[in-house]
């Protein structure tokens, strides 16, 4: 897995998310994703969508995975909640958000 794929494909959650803002609506959150090494956060607040390259705020919920497992995650082929439980997936921060999120994704079912 290279940082472009990775760059990439975070690329292409905002644009998802952006191009359908209503499932965000009303939100103020920060996501973080450590995925392989790269770090990034998904920030969504007032209907939008931004993904920065860095951990530069505090965030609300961190999810540790591999590039792998983050894509079949976005495809909704993978079950945030097993994969927890058979530790493909770790959670830092407040679990209920990382059980949002999985909605939120299923809203889009992005395949990379």
């Amino acid at each position: 897995m290279s940082n472009t794929a990775l760059d990439e494909t975070m690329k292409q959650i905002e644009t998802e998310i952006n191009g359908n803002p209503e499932p965000i609506k009303g939100m103020d959150l920060v996501y973080q994703f450590e995925i392989d090494g790269g770090v990034y956060q998904l920030h969504l607040k007032d209907g939008a969508a931004k993904v920065k390259a860095d951990a530069a705020a505090a965030p609300n919920c961190t999810l540790i995975m591999s590039y792998e497992n983050f894509n079949k995650f976005l495809a909704g082929k993978l079950n945030g909640m097993t994969a927890f439980m058979t530790g493909k997936l770790k959670i830092q921060g407040d679990m209920t958000k990382a059980l949002k999120l999985e909605g939120i994704v299923k809203e889009y079912q992005m395949e990379i």
